[in-house]
């Protein structure tokens, strides 16, 4: 095979003759490629990315030099995913939308679709086959919740109640994100009226934020290792967050799947705002249990991706409450009709 100009093995990229470069770049730590210019992208399996990867980091990177982007995968739910589909389908200038579903493309023989629909689950088939954006996430920790909620129009607008004190639910990230909540404890239900997350910036740039916010906030909950010192400066982020005047509560540490099942037994009490909440609420719509490929199970523990900080930071906040813990020597499992 001819490679023109050369190839990088080991930064994944291939050089040609004309001075064009193609290279091919993970989208786990997004901010990784900020800044960079780009002709052209392909977003492969976009359903799995952090929204921000076009928004914040792919989008401007286009716009100086007027580059096209494609964005292909597989169907996840109504995530961003979905957004752009749906931006694309409604006719808006410059963008194409098109959906090619297996019994309709004749790419795969009849006799493989039929051996599928008979080991896979409605819903697996057609998310992976028909590209369904309404079948589950297999593994999903709060689908079926957060479709609940949806269906019981608790997704909508939540004003900010400004007789109510706002809690915000922090997932401290050093090299990774940062993820806030804000919520209202309304009698029995929990108003998440806001959500904040980005990386890369200091416990001062979120001071700022809440100060830019403007809310009546009654206590912000914390991870527990936040008491942790730093190397660098002898201080705990805690300390830190003191001088700069976000008194802390300490969330207590608690087993992954005990905080998990403190999720669930919240979300039937949660309304969310669907504009400021967006981008948590897909990233709880689509927190999941890892897949182990050797033993063909799903493992009990959570699969780390974009999903993580925005799922640890709302259970920190769940945790933070008193819960009924009577139940929680049962195993922590997923809805068995949605598990591969």
């Amino acid at each position: 095979m001819h490679w023109g100009g050369g190839r990088n093995e080991s930064e994944l990229r291939i050089d040609l003759y004309n001075g064009s470069r193609i290279q091919i770049f993970g989208a786990d730590n997004p901010d990784s490629i900020r800044g960079m210019g780009f002709d052209a992208v392909v977003l492969d399996e976009y359903a799995i990315m952090s929204p921000r990867v076009w928004t914040e980091i792919i989008r401007p990177a286009i716009a100086d030099k007027l580059g096209w982007v494609i964005f292909i995968g597989t169907p996840m739910g109504h995530n961003s995913f979905w957004e752009v589909y749906d931006f694309a389908l409604r006719g808006h200038k410059d963008w194409y939308g098109k959906l090619y579903r297996a019994s309709e493309t004749n790419v795969v023989p009849d006799h493989e679709l039929k051996e599928a629909q008979a080991i896979m689950t409605p819903e697996q088939y057609d998310q992976e086959f028909e590209c369904s954006f309404t079948a589950a996430v297999s593994g999903a920790y709060y689908g079926r919740l957060i479709t609940k909620a949806e269906k019981e129009k608790r997704i909508t607008k939540v004003p900010y109640d400004e007789s109510v004190g706002v809690e915000t639910w922090w997932d401290l990230g050093i090299g990774d994100s940062t993820s806030i909540w804000f919520a209202q404890r309304i009698g029995e239900e929990i108003h998440l009226i806001d959500y904040y997350e980005t990386s890369g910036e200091s416990l001062a740039h979120y001071a700022n934020v809440l100060e830019e916010k403007d809310y009546a906030y009654s206590s912000h909950i914390a991870p527990h290792d936040i008491t942790a010192r730093e190397l660098g400066t002898g201080k705990s982020r805690l300390e830190v967050a003191n001088e700069l005047g976000i008194d802390f509560d300490v969330a207590p540490k608690l087993e992954v799947h005990h905080g998990i099942e403190s999720v669930r037994n919240a979300l039937p009490n949660c309304w969310f705002d669907r504009e400021k909440c967006k981008v948590g609420l897909d990233a709880l719509r689509q927190y999941r249990k890892q897949w182990d490929e050797k033993n063909q199970v799903f493992k009990n523990k959570p699969h780390h991706n974009w999903c993580s900080h925005a799922a640890d930071s709302f259970r920190y906040g769940c945790v933070s409450e008193p819960i009924d813990t009577s139940d929680w020597d049962r195993p922590i499992t997923v809805d068995t009709k949605y598990v591969i």
